[in-house]
């Protein structure tokens, strides 16, 4: 079964990070591709959608810039120097981004994305069940997964609450473990 991915940022790269709902505007409603975000866009989001994206964008943006190091460059021309709010603000999911956020279940083509994030357990257990990608998934606690195989990891919603600081250093950690 083909997967239409679709969503914001790059179409192929590093990363994609899936989430089960969309921004509810009506230029996204029919999205059937991934494309990228235009400088300013993220702000338009947070602004019509409300404090909820915010949050999103912002643990994103934290996570790659802690994830940020020679092997795994996201921020290209000015490696390691950007803060997380620059990132979010000059290149979170926007054109030449290694990044993805993604509405649609993870395809695990090896032209696609070298890791697959599910964000929410919730999500990640009803995507794992219909898609049958829970033969190969271990249970790291009750908020981290892991399938070291397709590289595919669970954890906590892109949340402050939920994906602490703490958390996000886990998240990093995990995918250093597991990237030669």
């Amino acid at each position: 079964m083909k997967i239409l991915t679709h969503g914001f940022g790059a179409p192929t790269g590093i990363l994609a990070v899936y989430v089960e709902n969309k921004p509810n505007l009506i230029e996204y409603k029919n999205l059937n591709e991934v494309i990228p975000l235009r400088q300013g866009e993220i702000d338009y989001i947070n602004h019509e959608c409300g404090n909820g994206w915010r949050k999103l964008f912002n643990v994103y943006s934290k996570f790659l810039t802690e994830l940020s190091h020679p092997d795994h460059d996201f921020t290209k021309k000015e490696k390691n120097t950007l803060t997380w709010q620059a990132y979010r603000d000059k290149s979170l999911l926007q054109a030449g981004s290694q990044e993805a956020l993604l509405f649609s279940s993870p395809s695990l083509s090896p032209n696609n994305y070298q890791w697959h994030i599910i964000a929410g357990r919730t999500y990640a257990k009803k995507l794992l069940r219909d898609h049958d990608f829970t033969h190969s998934i271990v249970w790291l606690d009750e908020e981290f997964a892991i399938d070291k195989v397709n590289k595919i990891i669970v954890c906590p919603y892109f949340d402050y609450r939920q994906l602490s600081n703490v958390k996000i250093s886990k998240l990093v950690e995990l995918i250093r473990a597991h990237t030669p």
